[in-house]
């Protein structure tokens, strides 16, 4: 697949398609709000991590491909929308180019935005050891703020959660959350290039699974032999 096709947009019904597949997994997947922060925080953050290491947090364990056009669809259209966000926080299509987070409203209009809080931190949570140099940064540090603020608004817990936040706050958060992502990808632009240097292969994301290649959904098998193999497979 050329680098032009795989970092063109979703159009309005491949995103449309991309949640009607999250919402058949049930509440095992993320919805697509929550994929949008989680697919950023992979983009941004310090290390490489594989298809193989977060389709099963994104899908939930187990994930049962019906064949191999149903793995290549799901796939294609994950890879294409990660490759989207980076190719907008880089400035590689545009350099004014602004990263604008899928985020929905509610049932009274507004827009939590705390789903893609939680996705972002989810991302972050697959290499928390290599983020840490953020969260120790004076300058830098605060870029992450807004997402664990917004991530944390309903915890459990009370005492993870922020002072109630206004109508007004919330899109001041918003509007931080997002000039964030783009400082927390610049923060990590050395490592990031460090870390490709040392796995050549990492830059190039194909969307179709080789019937020879590991099975994108973590088992470890070949991918003809797990979820290419039949029309259902059930780990």
């Amino acid at each position: 697949m050329s680098p032009t096709l795989q970092t063109t947009p979703l159009a309005d019904d491949e995103l449309e398609r991309l949640a009607e597949l999250l919402d058949q997994r049930g509440e095992e997947a993320m919805g697509l709000e929550e994929l949008d922060g989680f697919l950023a925080a992979l983009v941004c953050g310090p290390e490489l991590v594989t298809p193989r290491e977060y389709l099963p947090v994104l899908w939930g364990e187990g994930v049962p491909f019906a064949d191999v056009a149903h793995a290549s669809e799901i796939l294609g259209l994950v890879l294409r929308h990660s490759n989207t966000i980076a190719a907008t926080l880089s400035g590689d299509v545009e350099p004014d180019a602004v990263y604008l987070p899928i985020l929905f409203e509610d049932e009274h209009g507004v827009t939590p935005a705390n789903d893609w809080a939680i996705g972002f931190m989810r991302g972050v949570d697959m290499r928390p050891g290599a983020w840490g140099p953020l969260f120790d940064s004076k300058e830098a540090g605060g870029a992450i703020v807004p997402m664990m603020m917004l991530a944390h608004e309903h915890h459990q817990d009370p005492e993870w959660r922020p002072k109630p936040i206004s109508a007004d706050q919330r899109e001041s958060i918003i509007a931080h959350m997002i000039g964030g992502t783009r400082q927390i990808y610049r923060f990590f632009e050395g490592e990031r290039a460090s870390h490709a240097a040392a796995v050549p292969a990492a830059g190039r994301v194909e969307a179709k699974v080789g019937r020879n290649e590991a099975c994108p959904c973590g088992s470890g098998k070949k991918f003809k032999f797990c979820c290419g193999g039949a029309p259902t497979t059930v780990h």
